[in-house]
């Protein structure tokens, strides 16, 4: 053998030993779909949050993820979809899992919160889906035992580091609140409002029941701002706290809409990873869909009301699943159809902020 041949030779062993060694390209994703619970398996069985996605959206291919609650699931057209697990602990922990998995490029992924929640019926109906521009944390703050309140006092619960409920001025903590792409969300409601979603004369008789502004609507699609807490409320006089307690965190730009447990704790790690250069925060949405009111029917009390608050037992459960995903899906299929514009171009304006808390 030539030298010349022996040189090609070696040259063609280092490339191949290269080509072995080399890492594989990770997978770009175009849209995340958060979901929070899934009642048993991911498809064919009672639905929880993620078993529409999985099974209408065909996410066969399946991701181990041992470090996060759940395997992530995904198709060939980019859209993936992740179990979070209920509370903000277990929506925090999964969310990082996945943003820091080499396996995956996030660089210009949307994520949508798919989720159902409670809701005020002075905001919203039954069976309603909400794209929220702020999100407000529940769970940091002090709390008194309600016996032990002083008279004129309208909560036992305060701010961390204020003397009194609503001490002005408002001081947010890392963490505490969030200020979504208001133009994005904006986007995703001007698409999606004519979205239609059943009504029934299941939904009318449980309504009745019902006081609230919003109460006796039908659903539909609308905007609306969520109180995140993983401690699971409920009553009247709780409703009247989280409407002061978005009004007075946001300065009277959030209107308190729905209720629901982790999405401060997804927000939270989604902050931390785009610190990190992994995600887009201002490609950040939340929808949910109103499975239940946050407070009791008329001729109950909280305590009989909340004993009938159970996950596949809410007043609207299927018909709240179902909006979140026929709205939702509405824009995963926009982005998906559209990806060369979307990828280069956040829709609602080119030059979308986000403020952190």
């Amino acid at each position: 053998m030539t030298r010349a041949r022996v040189f090609t030779f070696l040259l063609l062993l280092a490339a191949a030993a290269n080509a072995a060694n080399a890492k594989p390209r990770p997978i770009p994703v175009k849209v995340v779909v958060v979901a929070m619970f899934e009642q048993g398996a991911d498809t064919g069985d009672a639905p929880g949050e993620l078993q529409y996605w999985v099974e209408r959206d065909h996410l066969d291919t399946i991701y181990p993820l041992t470090a996060g609650y759940h395997p992530v699931r995904m198709n060939g057209a980019g859209e993936m979809a992740v179990l979070t697990g209920q509370g903000t602990a277990h929506a925090a922990s999964t969310i990082m899992a996945v943003g820091l998995d080499p396996r995956f490029d996030f660089s210009h992924a949307y994520w949508i919160v798919a989720g159902i929640a409670g809701g005020c019926p002075d905001r919203v109906s039954l069976g309603s889906a909400l794209w929220a521009r702020w999100i407000v944390d529940a769970d940091l703050g002090y709390e008194i035992d309600a016996r032990e309140i002083p008279p004129d006092w309208s909560t036992g619960y305060l701010p961390l580091r204020k003397a009194q409920p609503f001490e002005q001025p408002a001081d947010p903590q890392p963490g505490q609140m969030y200020a979504l792409n208001a133009p994005l969300a904006q986007w995703a409601f001007n698409l999606t409002r004519e979205t239609p979603l059943e009504d029934s004369d299941q939904l009318k008789e449980i309504r009745s029941g019902f006081d609230g502004a919003a109460s006796q609507r039908p659903p539909s699609v609308g905007m609306g701002d969520e109180i995140s807490s993983s401690t699971y409320w409920h009553g009247k006089l709780m409703d009247a706290w989280a409407a002061e307690w978005m009004r007075y965190f946001t300065g009277g730009k959030g209107e308190f809409a729905t209720t629901a447990m982790e999405d401060t704790g997804t927000l939270q790690s989604l902050q931390f990873l785009a610190n990190a250069g992994r995600v887009d925060l201002k490609r950040v949405l939340v929808l949910r869909a109103v499975s239940n009111f946050d407070r009791q029917p008329r001729g109950l009390t909280a305590p009989q009301s909340l004993a009938r608050q159970r996950i596949g037992k809410y007043a609207a459960y299927l018909p709240s699943l179902e909006a979140a995903y026929r709205v939702g899906h509405v824009v995963v299929n926009e982005l998906l159809s559209n990806w060369p514009k979307y990828e280069a171009t956040i829709p609602g304006t080119a030059n979308a902020t986000t403020n952190g808390p």
